[in-house]
């Protein structure tokens, strides 16, 4: 399928492409590190960002050849100054996230599309983890306490498993893919793990 962009779009895109160098990268680190805010990025930024490294990585690769030092030091920098704003930016998404799940009031709008990605994925986990706190809390009437099941999880099985012995010696299976088991914690997160279940909410 076919998809075609605005011409204001594509001229973002190319004014993006443009402007996209290691004053601007450096513009971006400064102000990453003396904000707690996150700093808007275009959604390709990850996209242009590997492009514009291929390039100096080529460049800095042809410099060896010369002994340029010059050129060495800058993509040291260059590379530096990338990892400290990919690390800050992570931080500052978690706590998006962490603050998205108690408010219910998120915002993309500063993320790439990678980083839109990881802050729901984060927020899934973190809103299922705060489940846990209301099972725990929850007023059951005449429902005893030992009735909440916080040692099990219920998982959908992703394919055939045969029978086999757990960590607890204890025999499980077989599972069917599409059925829904109640398995232990342990059991349960090392199907998950392995990709053979996921779990239900």
């Amino acid at each position: 399928m076919l998809h075609f962009i605005s011409y204001q779009e594509a001229m973002r895109s190319w004014v993006f492409r443009m402007e996209l160098s290691y004053d601007e990268i450096r513009r971006i680190h400064r102000l990453e590190k003396n904000s707690a805010k996150l700093v808007h990025v275009e959604q390709e930024f990850f996209n242009f960002l590997d492009e514009f490294i291929t390039g100096e990585k080529k460049e800095y690769l042809e410099s060896l050849k010369d002994f340029s030092s010059t050129k060495s030091r800058d993509f040291s920098n260059l590379k530096k100054m990338i990892e400290e704003i990919f690390a800050l930016r992570e931080k500052k998404i978690m706590n998006l996230a962490l603050v998205a799940s108690r408010t219910n009031v998120s915002d993309e709008t500063s993320m790439a599309m990678q980083e839109k990605k990881l802050f729901n994925e984060i927020l899934r986990a973190l809103k299922k983890h705060n489940g846990l706190l209301g099972d725990i809390f929850s007023d059951n009437g005449s429902t005893p306490q030992k009735d909440k099941d916080l040692n099990n999880l219920s998982v959908e099985i992703l394919s055939d498993i045969p029978s086999f012995v757990g960590v607890d010696m204890k025999e499980y299976g077989p599972f069917k893919k599409g059925s829904v088991e109640k398995l232990p914690v342990k059991i349960a997160n090392l199907l998950v793990e392995r990709k053979l279940a996921e779990v239900k909410s």
